[in-house]
């Protein structure tokens, strides 16, 4: 499942690494640390792994 923003993709790149040990969890904010808890590590790879180019900024919870 691709990342459908910019932000959406660098908050599981920072909860993937928070997953990984390479961070700790409580640094973490927002979406982020709900990530953590609730995907599994291929599931934030996945998004973490999405390109940007074309990707929208924010989207809207509509």
């Amino acid at each position: 499942m691709p990342a459908k923003s910019k932000a959406q993709q660098m908050a599981a790149g920072a909860a993937l690494s928070a997953k990984r040990g390479e961070r700790k969890t409580s640094s973490l904010k927002g979406a982020s640390r709900q990530m953590v808890d609730s995907m599994s590590e291929k599931e934030l790879h996945d998004l973490a792994a999405t390109k940007q180019k074309g990707k929208p900024s924010h989207v809207s919870k509509d």
